[in-house]
């Protein structure tokens, strides 16, 4: 069984918490698909019952094939322990649900996935739960708005879909000075470009539907931190508040994407730099968000919390909404549909698809204009993508274009 933590990242990604000679030579770890596991002795079971003794007894608790996807991903995000969920936003209420109770205040950045900013905004309010929001690009906003109420920081980073970046270290230093948990979305970036609990964060949440998975093929979640944090998040947010459990066939597919997870992320990012570029160089695109170019406004603190900058990209046409859905359904080889991490490369409108949770005023005050375009770049070769975003781009009309 493989522990050492002085092997790389890609290596720990194939190995971590398995040895073949313990399954009878299986190569692939087998799949643990049970719901329920027999006892030796009703002594024992008891006992595992009552957190005297290790072991599996309920799927919906704990499963071989499930500790063996948590151990792998907290191995690589250098957490202490993992929990495995049926989605991104069943990681995400899990986690939530078990440190808050009512009368405190979450503080969240001023940019949020829609589902999150929906559970925010219109679900936990209304347990009595407090939601602030700030924009923590600046750090000294988050120390203004703090108080002895708050008991959560949450915020992605890159934030989705605008490509906000927050100050992991800085931010983390400033909630820990309440006794407040730094709960970090990363799945934009995922542990191979960016490890929020290096950089202080306490709890890290995954879409793992996205790069981990990497194929479109399954939706999952994971949540990463303390030991401590993680058994809690297991016995109260997910054994009893969300019940959001994975398939271990699920469980399995993800550890299949996460051999591949290197590989993948780099030629994402090496591609997405190049359409970047690209689309920048366009006279019917205005703005460009992506954290590799120059002129991002984040770009030096990209450099220092990302190894690389991400296969994400959002972009605003220079016209109005009909010019980006004239565009958007001008596209032959790059598929209109949202989720993003797939090898497909994926286009999808924000404001009308994932964050439509928003209010128009919302979105706005957010950060989402109605032009704003999300692509997802996928392996494609690089010259295919960009040229059909190319020959999309030239059917609008520079002469009809309004000032971005």
């Amino acid at each position: 069984m493989t522990h050492d933590d002085n092997l790389g990242f890609e290596t720990r990604a194939i190995h971590t918490g398995y040895d073949a000679q313990e399954n009878e030579g299986a190569l692939t770890p087998p799949i643990h698909m049970t719901s329920t596991f027999a006892f030796e002795t009703a002594e024992a079971g008891a006992e595992m019952f009552a957190g005297e003794r290790a072991g599996h007894f309920y799927t919906r608790i704990s499963n071989p094939t499930l500790d063996l996807l948590e151990r792998r991903l907290a191995s690589l995000e250098n957490a202490e322990a993992g929990l495995s969920t049926a989605s991104g936003m069943g990681a995400i209420t899990a986690t939530l649900w078990t440190f808050i109770a009512p009368g405190d205040e979450i503080i969240v950045d001023k940019t949020l996935y829609g589902c999150t900013f929906a559970f925010m905004r219109h679900g936990l309010t209304k347990f009595g739960i407090k939601i602030t929001h700030v924009d923590m690009s600046d750090p000294a906003n988050l120390s203004a708005a703090m108080s002895d109420d708050t008991k959560i920081v949450y915020f992605e980073t890159p934030a989705n879909p605008n490509m906000r970046l927050v100050d992991i270290e800085e931010i983390s230093k400033i909630a820990h000075t309440k006794g407040a948990r730094v709960v970090v979305d990363n799945t934009y970036a995922t542990p191979y470009l960016t490890r929020p609990i290096d950089l202080g964060a306490d709890l890290v949440v995954h879409s793992a539907t996205k790069y981990l998975g990497g194929h479109g093929d399954l939706v999952a979640g994971a949540v990463v931190g303390s030991a401590d944090d993680i058994m809690q998040v297991r016995l109260v947010g997910l054994k009893d508040m969300t019940g959001a459990v994975l398939s271990p066939m699920n469980a399995m597919l993800i550890m299949r994407g996460l051999k591949t997870l290197h590989i993948r992320m780099d030629r994402h990012c090496e591609t997405a730099d190049m359409v970047a570029r690209a689309l920048d160089a366009h006279p019917m695109v205005g703005n460009v968000y992506f954290p590799g170019l120059e002129s991002f406004a984040q770009h030096e603190l990209a450099k220092k919390q990302m190894s690389q900058f991400g296969g994400m990209i959002a972009f605003e046409l220079k016209g109005d909404l009909e010019d980006g859905i004239k565009m958007m359904n001008a596209l032959n080889l790059i598929k209109r549909a949202v989720s993003l991490g797939d090898a497909e490369t994926l286009i999808q409108h924000p404001a009308s698809m994932t964050h439509s949770t928003y209010e128009p005023e919302e979105r706005l005050e957010h950060g989402i204009t109605d032009g704003l375009i999300r692509l997802s770049v996928g392996l494609e070769k690089p010259d295919d993508i960009i040229n059909d975003l190319v020959q999309a781009l030239d059917k609008l009309s520079p002469g009809q274009a309004k000032a971005a």
